[in-house]
């Protein structure tokens, strides 16, 4: 079984370079759809999170409201490490138990773990293969002021809580573009795959 790290920026195009892979027969171990699950109501995690930030942060449906979590944590390192800190165990717990029943399903397989935030929770480091997906800050402000209608400022602080995506450049084997076309993009990753199959 080989396994590669999946990270890149917001709004650099990392879904899209995961469903590539998952079409391509990699599986794919996505640590945003876990932390959506480990937050539900009546959880564990959902219990910390809201004696932590309190009702307001809540739905109508008493689920919480991303967004508005994301609003109070975002530019505040701290509030944000509190929040990954609550999160970030129960996610890798249950990354684990994926990984291992894809070893005794499929054990000549590709495990890909996409992980936004790969790099700034050191993860990097115990893996041998890690994939950045790439596209400059401009396009991010761009992508992230379309995808998600917000001003500038706002995908300004939202980028910005992350680590620099140049910097990022660094920790990578291997660097999917995708600041141009979705074949480019494709034909990136497909070669990418091809290589993680050689190792």
């Amino acid at each position: 079984m080989v396994i590669a790290g999946l990270t890149g920026g917001i709004a650099t195009g990392k879904s899209t370079v995961a469903n590539i892979m998952a079409e391509a027969g990699a599986h794919v171990i996505d640590a945003d759809r876990i932390a959506k699950d480990v937050v539900k109501k009546g959880l564990p995690a959902w219990k910390e999170i809201t004696e932590y930030f309190g009702k307001e942060i809540l739905g109508s449906d008493g689920e919480i409201d991303r967004e508005r979590l994301g609003d109070v944590v975002f530019g505040s390192k701290d509030k944000l490490e509190v929040l990954n800190k609550i999160v970030h165990p129960r996610v890798f717990e249950e990354m684990a138990r994926e990984m291992d029943e894809v070893k005794q399903r499929a054990p000549d397989s590709i495990v890909i773990l996409d992980i936004p935030l790969l790099i700034e929770t050191g993860l990097h480091k115990l893996l041998s293969n890690v994939i950045l997906v790439y596209a400059p800050e401009r396009i991010q402000l761009a992508r992230l002021m379309a995808r998600d209608n917000i001003p500038k400022e706002a995908a300004l602080k939202r980028i910005r809580s992350q680590m620099p995506i140049e910097q990022k450049k660094t920790f990578a084997n291997y660097i999917i573009d995708n600041s141009s076309e979705i074949e480019h993009t494709r034909i990136m990753t497909l070669e990418v795959l091809e290589r993680l199959k050689g190792n």
